[in-house]
Formats: structure tokens, C-alpha cells, sequence
């Protein structure tokens, strides 16, 4: 697995987005996973506190379901969303990286290394450092439901393909809402999921598939962990 190295000394650059300055750095190529042109990439951010098996089943099934080329885990150092803090980022990484071993998935500290915090900084800044690729945003349904909290939500999903994977039973809060009633008429339905990532955002596909009885926060309440 290839993990960002420490970039050294940062360049300071102003992105714009929704008329708002953002200071971001500028991060060497070479400390990036390798993604050739043309290059269907899966992007699968959280805070994996810690990763579990059922992580790592969504993954397998999102790079068969969606015909990705690679799939990047985003260990996020926070969600803003969230007040308390998650374990150190070392520790985080060091389990996902043992949890998740395949051959086309990367586990990397993205928003570490690019100075983002939200996923649409996020996705600008791989944007401008990947032109060519054709980048895919993962989540699950549980995120689909509050996506319209997420900060410039409606640029995400305007921007790169969204794909939605959930566990029977979750379907009726994450189809009911402000997200997927706002881009209804732009739903991909699941017999065409592989042709995802080649499609013009906006553009969203929800699949179900069969869940791991595991969470993240299962795995914390039983101790052990951070």
C-alpha cells in the first residue's frame, strides 16, 4: 500500500470555490498513488476508526460493481461533522493498510497532505493534480441521507459521479432524501453501474449489497481501540 510520505516544505495556493478563498498547498506528484491517464479511480474517504471488514467488503464490491481501475481509501485527519476527534492518524493508517491488502486499492492521507478538510476541496485538489482520470466518489447510504449537510454538496455531486453502496433495509431514508430527491432525474440505475465513472456529472447509482454486521463505532464501544 502506498501511504502519502511527508511532503516537506508546502507552497501556498488560493482556490476559489463558491466565491470563497481557500489556502491550499501544493503537493509533489510523486508522494500521490500512480493513476495513469484515463484511469477510472474510486474515492472512498472516512475516518476508518477504525477500519473493519466491512470496509474492505464495500471495496471489493465497489471495484467489481462500478469496473473501477483503483480505489483510494481517504483516512480523513477529522469529520468536520463529527465533535470528537478520531484515534492518531498513524494508528488508523497503520490497521487499514494491515485490514485492506489488494493489488488496486491505495490506503492515503489525502486531506493530510493536501491541507483540505472538506471532500470538495478534497476532489478540486486531486482534480487539478489528476487531469485526465475519471474519478468516482464512494459512499454509503448512511451518507447519502445527511449529504445535504456536507459542505458545497451540490458542487460534488455536479462534479464527479457518486456511487451509493447500502445494506438492505437502509433504502427508504437514503432515496427520501434532500440529496437524492434533488438529482432523481439523474440516477443511473444499477444494470448500468459500470458505465458510471464514464458518465457526465451529475450522475449517481445506488446499489445494495450484502453488509458485514460491523461498524466503527461497534469496534470502539467494545474497547481495544484508540
Amino acid at each position: 500500500m502506498l501511504v502519502f510520505a511527508a511532503c516537506g516544505a508546502y507552497v501556498a495556493k488560493l482556490l476559489f470555490l463558491n466565491d470563497k478563498v481557500h489556502t491550499l498547498p501544493i503537493v509533489a506528484r510523486h508522494v500521490l498513488p500512480h493513476a495513469p491517464t484515463g484511469t477510472a479511480v474510486g474515492l472512498f474517504g472516512g475516518s476508518f476508526d477504525p477500519a473493519h471488514d466491512g470496509h474492505a467488503h464495500v471495496t471489493r464490491h465497489a471495484l467489481r460493481a462500478f469496473a473501477l481501475d483503483r480505489l483510494w481509501w481517504l483516512v480523513s485527519p477529522g469529520n468536520p461533522l463529527k465533535a470528537n476527534g478520531p484515534a492518531p492518524m498513524a494508528q488508523r493508517v497503520a490497521r487499514a493498510e494491515a485490514l485492506m491488502s489488494h493489488p488496486r486499492v491505495d490506503v492515503t492521507t489525502a486531506e493530510a497532505q493536501l491541507g483540505t478538510r472538506y471532500t470538495a476541496d478534497t476532489l478540486r485538489r486531486l482534480m487539478q493534480l489528476y487531469p485526465g482520470r475519471r474519478f468516482v466518489w464512494i459512499m454509503g447510504a448512511d451518507n447519502l441521507a445527511g449529504f445535504h449537510h456536507w459542505e458545497n454538496w451540490r458542487w460534488i455531486m455536479e462534479t464527479v459521479p457518486v456511487a451509493v453502496i447500502a445494506r438492505p433495509g437502509q433504502q427508504r431514508r437514503a432515496l427520501s432524501s434532500v440529496a437524492a430527491r434533488a438529482y432523481a432525474d439523474r440516477r443511473v440505475l444499477p444494470i448500468r453501474a459500470q458505465q458510471l465513472a464514464s458518465m457526465q456529472a451529475p450522475a449517481w447509482c445506488y446499489i445494495t449489497i450484502p453488509m458485514r454486521d460491523i461498524s466503527s463505532t461497534q469496534l470502539r464501544a467494545a474497547g481495544g481501540w484508540g
